[in-house]
């Protein structure tokens, strides 16, 4: 993981002596925490880790925590109590004088006494180091990514089956998340959607008692979480018989996606991917029915690094980022298609990482 810390500096535009990464309690904690240390069990909640520019790191964690934390390649400092706590952070920052911190997932109390504690530091935002090292994945992250596709692929097959007239909403995706976790994922890798009917036209849309009709759309939208890396796959299903208009829907998202495949490859702007997906599906009848970016980053968090491929994102493609490609058309009194795939950026085009069917199926 040295390589990584690295990292972190080389794309730092400011020098700072040390990095610190701060976990608080659940929620917030900081997933950097887990780049850089490699461990994949654990909560952490009060931890932090030092980093140096040679790659070195010191992790200062809870009693409770200390025999999780020898699995990192670390120097592994416990802490009893918050006496002990400061002692010893101040044993390992104490030649420090610039500080750079994560600003974007520290909270506001944590700096507040980081700052009280040490007020003859200089501190200073590095949030964008994080984000640009961890747009690019190395072998290891690409593996964990490529095995929790594979799960979610598994799952995708067997949705067909679990579809009855007036199942409800929230049972699918009970369904869904227990066949993550039986083909192996820790978790699912984020609140899983399954919606029916009409609230497929919602793409955030979750899960709740509507009973499924024939011939609504089914859209199932998850991801599975493997040793903290996550994918995130979407596939759109037909109850019934599929009308003209679902099958245009269909048709017409299966080609922005291919269309939006062929245009991803390293060099290109991301900006450039969306607008030839966009392009198209405005040129059919369903013209300002997209109303969201064409993907995201995607690796520790779901929504990686904050990086998309939108209208307003001044990011190149880069070989070994990893992002979803998901166009989908929604009509508020129809329903939402909504076709989506997880893909790895390769020098001449694309890795597609979900294989999981995705040709309309009626069921």
């Amino acid at each position: 993981m040295k390589d990584r810390v690295k990292n972190i500096y080389k794309n730092t535009e400011y020098k700072p002596d040390i990095i610190l990464i701060k976990n608080s309690s659940e929620p917030y904690i900081d997933d950097n925490f887990f780049y850089v240390t490699g461990l994949d069990k654990g909560l952490f909640e009060g931890s932090i880790a030092v980093l140096f520019p040679d790659g070195n790191i010191d992790l200062v964690v809870p009693e409770l925590e200390s025999e999780t934390a020898k699995k990192a390649n670390a120097n592994i400092k416990a802490y009893k109590n918050q006496t002990q706590y400061y002692k010893i952070l101040k044993e390992s920052i104490s030649s420090s004088k610039n500080v750079g911190l994560n600003f974007r997932n520290i909270t506001y109390r944590d700096f507040y006494n980081i700052n009280k504690k040490f007020s003859d530091l200089k501190f200073f935002d590095v949030s964008v180091s994080f984000e640009k090292s961890r747009l690019i994945k190395d072998e290891i992250e690409i593996k964990l990514i490529k095995k929790a596709c594979n799960i979610v692929d598994k799952v995708v097959e067997k949705i067909p089956e679990l579809l009855y007239d007036n199942i409800k909403e929230y049972e699918l995706a009970a369904e869904i998340d227990y066949l993550m976790q039986k083909n192996g994922a820790d978790k699912a890798a984020f609140e899983t959607i399954s919606s029916f009917g009409k609230n497929t036209a919602q793409p955030h849309y979750t899960h709740g008692s509507t009973k499924l009709k024939i011939n609504d759309f089914v859209l199932c939208d998850f991801g599975a979480c493997f040793k903290k890396y996550n994918s995130d796959i979407t596939r759109t299903f037909i109850f019934g018989k599929a009308s003209k208009m679902q099958k245009d829907m269909f048709k017409t998202i299966l080609e922005a996606q291919n269309l939006g495949f062929e245009k991803t490859k390293s060099g290109v702007k991301a900006i450039d991917v969306h607008k030839i997906v966009d392009s198209f599906i405005n040129s059919t009848k369903f013209k300002g029915r997209f109303i969201h970016s064409t993907g995201h980053s995607l690796g520790l968090s779901v929504h990686d690094s904050d990086a998309r491929l939108s209208s307003y994102s001044d990011l190149i493609l880069k070989e070994n980022m990893v992002f979803t490609i998901e166009p989908g058309i929604y009509l508020p009194e129809i329903g939402g298609v909504r076709i989506e795939d997880d893909v790895l950026i390769k020098k001449n085009g694309i890795e597609i990482l979900t294989k999981g069917p995705k040709k309309l199926i009626e069921i």
